[in-house]
This record gives structure tokens, C-alpha cells and sequence, in this order.
């Protein structure tokens, strides 16, 4: 009984954690959604490098909206002692972790894969918002000058952009990997000084920094199955 009563009470404190993150993260992807252009401005050279492939601001309110769910769940469920939502709660964290390792296997063994399917989604995108779309041109720029890249794959993915039907050319960084060219980042240039994409660049950080990349996923993935231990143990448990 009073193992039972310290895992319960481990279970809402830590719920009541993964309740507050979920407020903070959905607080933060409101605000990058109404106004990403002053998020960008505070937080942009600090922010994840791997997160500007996506639109940031849905991304957190999804995230926020997920952990603010579980850790509802979470403390609802052991507090009220609630078999019903206890189960809930792990199923939920339960194909959370799936999706996560079916992700992990797919960017670890299907790079090439990974790449294809990231480019049907993102390459559009860049042909379609780029100089026109200033949050989201913000986040390239931002991109491009903190990983020394251009593009998702290449300058060729710049081709039919808004950028490159106003002025002609492409965006510096695609020319010696930064924004301080002197000389126009012409298709000839882009194509001499064949600066790399984004997509590669990015794989290469990871691949440089596997041991703390690996390190925090481990770190996740222990937390999420403790979590999981733990409500069942708790299921288990209740009369």
C-alpha cells in the first residue's frame, strides 16, 4: 500500500509536469502563429535547427495539445484512481513510443526514403511561399545562415519561387553558404560553388552530435516507459 501511494504520487507529480509543458508549448505555438515574425526575431538563431522544416507554430500547438491530453490523463486518472482513464493514458503513451520508434528506424535505416517523402512536402513549399510568405522565408533564412546550406536538396529547389521571379536569381546563402555575397547568387555561381542542401547539412550535425542526440532520445524514451510501468502498475493495483 504505501509503494502504491508513493507511485501515485510520483504519477500526478509528474503529469502535473508534462500538464504545465503542454500550456507552454501551446502557448508558444499560438504565439508563433499570430505573430512569427517577433518569435523569429527573439529566438531564431537559438531555435532547432531539425523544427524549421516544419511549420513551427502548428507543430508546438499539436505538441502542446498531445501533452497537455496525457498529462490531464495522467494526473485525472491516478488522482481519481480511474482504471478507465489510466488505460487511456497508457494507450495513448503507448503508440506515442511506437511512433517514435517507427521514426527513429525510418531516419536511422530508410535515410533515402526519409528524404523522398520530406521532399514531396517541404520542396513545393519552398517553390511556392518563398519571397512571398515572410514567417515562413524567415525560417529558411534562418536556416540556411546557421547550417551553411541552401535549400531542402540544392538551389535548384529555389527554381519558380516568388524569390526568384522578382529579382532572377537565387538567395545568397546558395552562393559560398552565406548572406554577405557581393556578386549576384546567379544559377551559374549556385551551381559552381555547390553549396549543400539543408536536408544533408542537418544529417550531418545529427551524425556529429549521435552521442547527445542519442542520449536525449534515450532519456525520453526511459520516461515514457516508466510512465507507462507505473499506470499499469497502478491499474494493476486498484480495488
Amino acid at each position: 500500500m504505501q509503494c502504491f501511494n508513493f507511485l501515485k504520487t510520483m504519477m500526478i507529480l509528474f503529469n502535473l509536469l508534462i500538464f504545465l509543458c503542454g500550456v507552454a508549448l501551446l502557448a508558444v505555438g499560438i504565439w508563433v502563429s499570430v505573430d512569427g515574425s517577433s518569435f523569429l526575431k527573439i529566438f531564431g538563431p537559438l531555435s532547432s535547427s531539425a523544427m524549421q522544416f516544419v511549420n513551427v507554430g502548428y507543430f508546438l500547438i499539436a505538441a502542446g495539445a498531445v501533452l497537455l491530453a496525457l498529462g490531464f490523463l495522467g494526473c485525472y486518472g491516478a488522482q481519481t484512481e480511474s482504471k478507465c482513464v489510466l488505460m487511456m493514458f497508457f494507450s495513448i503513451l503507448l503508440l506515442i513510443f511506437i511512433a517514435e520508434v517507427a521514426a527513429a528506424v525510418v531516419a536511422l535505416v530508410y535515410t533515402t526514403m526519409a528524404e523522398e517523402f520530406l521532399t514531396l512536402l517541404v520542396v513545393p513549399a519552398i517553390k511556392k511561399d518563398y519571397g512571398q510568405q515572410s514567417d515562413f522565408s524567415q525560417v529558411w533564412n534562418t536556416t540556411m545562415e546557421g547550417l551553411k546550406c541552401c535549400g531542402f536538396k540544392n538551389y535548384t529547389d529555389f527554381e519558380d519561387s516568388p524569390y526568384f521571379k522578382e529579382y532572377h536569381v537565387f538567395p545568397p546563402y546558395c552562393c559560398n553558404g552565406n548572406s554577405t555575397a557581393s556578386v549576384p547568387c546567379t544559377r551559374e555561381k549556385a551551381e559552381a560553388d555547390h553549396v549543400e542542401g539543408c536536408f544533408k547539412q542537418l544529417l550531418h550535425d545529427i551524425r556529429t552530435n549521435a552521442v547527445t542526440v542519442g542520449g536525449v532520445a534515450a532519456g525520453i524514451g526511459g520516461l515514457e516507459l516508466a510512465a507507462m510501468i507505473v499506470s499499469m502498475y497502478l491499474y494493476c493495483n486498484m480495488d
